[in-house]
Order: C-alpha cells, then sequence, then structure tokens
C-alpha cells in the first residue's frame, strides 16, 4: 500500500535582516552628512568653546530642530528601505503585512542608532585623544576646562611670578570654586583661604583680591548655569529626536509595503520618461 504524499512546509522568517542592515546603514550614512552639514551652519550638538559661554537657549533649540529634521529624514529613508526590500509572504493579511514591515522598519532605526553611537564614542576618543584609563571620581580634569577662563582672570597679574605655571594653585582654586557652585554656596574659610591664594598669587591689596573673588565666583555660576541649561535642552531634543525617528521609521516601512513589485511607483518614473534627446514626455 502506498503511503500518500507528504508535503514539507518551510518557515521562512519574516524579518529580512538584509533589508533591515541595508536601511540602516543608508539612515547612519544620511544622519552623519546631515549633522555635519548641520555643525557647518554652526548648529552642532557640542559646542567648540570648552566653557560653552557661547551658548545659549535659542542655539540649543535650533541645534534640536536640526536633529529632528535630520531624524525624520534619515529615519524615514532607512525605514522606508528596510520595508521596501523586505520578502512579504502570499499568505500574509493586510494588518499582518503592516505590521511586518513597520517592524522591520523599527529594526532598522534600532540599528542604526547603535551603529550612530558607535561612530560617536570612536570619533570622540579620536578627537580628545582620552586614554584607555578613565578618570578616577573627584578629579579635576572635567572642572578646570569649565573653569579655565576664570582661572586665569582669578590670578591674572602684571608681577613677574616665578612659578607662572603652577598647577597645584589652580587645581586647588577649581576645587573651591567648584564646590561652591551647589545650592549651600562657598564656606567662609574656603573663600577666605581663596582671597589669601589670590592675594600671593596677584600681589593685589586684600580688598581688591575680595573683589576679584566675587566677581570671578559669579562669572563661574553663569557659565555652569548656562552649560546645564544647553546640555539639559539639548539631551531632550536629542530624545525627542530618536522618538520622532523611530515613528518615522515606522511609518514610512508601512508605506513602503505597497510600493513592492514597483506597482504603485511605476507610474509616476513612467510619466517622467526621458528619451535620448533628454525631452521629458
Amino acid at each position: 500500500m502506498e503511503q500518500p504524499a507528504t508535503t514539507q512546509i518551510t518557515r521562512v522568517s519574516s524579518i529580512g535582516w538584509g533589508a533591515i542592515w541595508c536601511g540602516a546603514v543608508v539612515a547612519a550614512a544620511v544622519s552623519f552628512v546631515l549633522v555635519s552639514f548641520g555643525s557647518a551652519l554652526g548648529l552642532a550638538v557640542a559646542s567648540p568653546s570648552s566653557t560653552w559661554r557661547d551658548t545659549s537657549a535659542l542655539l540649543s533649540v535650533l541645534s534640536g530642530l536640526w536633529l529632528l529634521l535630520t531624524s525624520l529624514a534619515s529615519f524615514g529613508l532607512g525605514g522606508y528601505l528596510a520595508g521596501r526590500l523586505r520578502w512579504a509572504h502570499s499568505d500574509e493579511s493586510a494588518d499582518e503585512a503592516d505590521f511586518r514591515d513597520g517592524a522591520c522598519g523599527l529594526a532598522a532605526w534600532a540599528l542604526a542608532v547603535i551603529i550612530g553611537a558607535m561612530l560617536t564614542f570612536a570619533a570622540a576618543r579620536a578627537l580628545t585623544g582620552a586614554p584607555a584609563t578613565a578618570s578616577p571620581p573627584g578629579s579635576t580634569a572635567t572642572a578646570e576646562p569649565l573653569l579655565a577662563l576664570e582661572l586665569d582672570q582669578l590670578f591674572r597679574t602684571d608681577r613677574k611670578l616665578p612659578d607662572a605655571g603652577d598647577a597645584e594653585i589652580r587645581a586647588q582654586a577649581t576645587r573651591i570654586i567648584t564646590s561652591g557652585l551647589g545650592r549651600k554656596g562657598m564656606t567662609a574659610d574656603d573663600r577666605a583661604y581663596l582671597v589669601r591664594m589670590v592675594e600671593q598669587r596677584t600681589g593685589l591689596a586684600a580688598p581688591q583680591a575680595e573683589a576679584r573673588v566675587t566677581d570671578i565666583v559669579t562669572k563661574a555660576q553663569d557659565a555652569v548655569s548656562r552649560a546645564r541649561h544647553a546640555a539639559v535642552i539639548l539631551a531632550f531634543m536629542i530624545g525627542a529626536s530618536l522618538v520622532i525617528g523611530a515613528a518615522a521609521a515606522w511609518l514610512a516601512a508601512i508605506a513602503a509595503g505597497p510600493h513592492r513589485g514597483a506597482t504603485a511607483t511605476s507610474a509616476f518614473w513612467r510619466r517622467w520618461d526621458v528619451d535620448r534627446l533628454f525631452i521629458i514626455r
């Protein structure tokens, strides 16, 4: 007795990793180009100034808006490619096809974000030349560049000093000023010690040294406040641009589904067909 023939059903994954990688790489490349173009226009995410004293709320908002446009363009294109290049199954319903297209677009967005983060980290390490070992907690490696101008103004003098390159004095002043930028402010002992340091370093009289310390501490507070406000605004705009980019990638991938097979776009390209004489028909 003959056994009935059995049909082996092969399940093919609905996740098209080739399409996802293609969309992610294109999205990362377009994002890099647009961010570089925005930096050339002065809409960089990071300020070239070490103290952020050229940063304003308006500049941070404009930079954030450019990030939003960059996210819409790059992730939208990447999501469209991921959805358009995905292999669709013949037994998919319309709702299931939309969901799978959107999932591929969202995966392309996530992969593009990871690629962009890795490229940004590598570029930052290459530009700064930071060593592999991290700075110990509480070090002044970050605070002193932020207050570099204030420290120069604090110890500015016309007389010749034998120890003009003394880093320990600047480090102590950095720690004192940084500790005074919190809510509790600078203690009386720290302020008196800072005034004495300025007197010994610059040769100023006590009242003039006191006035200089007051002025520099005020400027330092303003610089740190601007840096904090700019960081908050940019962090919010970066997060918003990534969320909007995810939505754009999802929607673009769904919109690309009906375009598979060139049924929706062939009429458009035939309309703009160009003959050998470059005459648009």
